[in-house]
């Protein structure tokens, strides 16, 4: 079986460490860009500013060997499954984040409310699905 993953960006924000990054979006996540890879710039051009979008990143920071978690570094609440979490240490440490264009400039995406680091992998990008019957 051949497996590939490609990264077809990264994340620039202001969050560089684990230990001072919010655990979700609504825990006053900063703003961030993603810098698109130039050879996805085509990929990018139907994207429009106010778009909610569901951004898939490459946690590479994350600890794969971790199975359980106190949620939110909480030592006072019990160790939860990662399974059960949204922690990012997991084997396959893949984040899921929906965030909102704020802003598009050739291949950088701006969102709001993003709580992956500096320098995370962005391994796939999908507009949320229009219920009423659109794209």
């Amino acid at each position: 079986m051949d497996l590939a993953l490609r990264v077809l960006g990264v994340v620039r924000s202001p969050l560089t460490d684990k230990a001072s990054a919010p655990k979700f979006e609504t825990d006053n996540a900063p703003p961030a860009d993603i810098v698109l890879d130039a050879a996805y710039a085509r990929a990018a051009k139907d994207l429009a500013v106010g778009q909610e979008i569901l951004l898939f990143t490459w946690l590479h920071l994350a600890d794969r060997e971790c199975q359980a978690v106190h949620p939110r570094r909480d030592l006072s609440r019990p160790l939860t499954g990662i399974f059960s979490t949204r922690s990012p240490d997991r084997p396959n440490p893949i984040g899921l984040h929906q965030v909102r264009l704020t802003a598009i400039a050739g291949t950088v995406l701006t969102v709001a409310a993003l709580e992956a680091l500096d320098g995370t992998p962005v391994i796939d990008i999908k507009p949320l699905a229009d219920r009423a019957g659109g794209k």
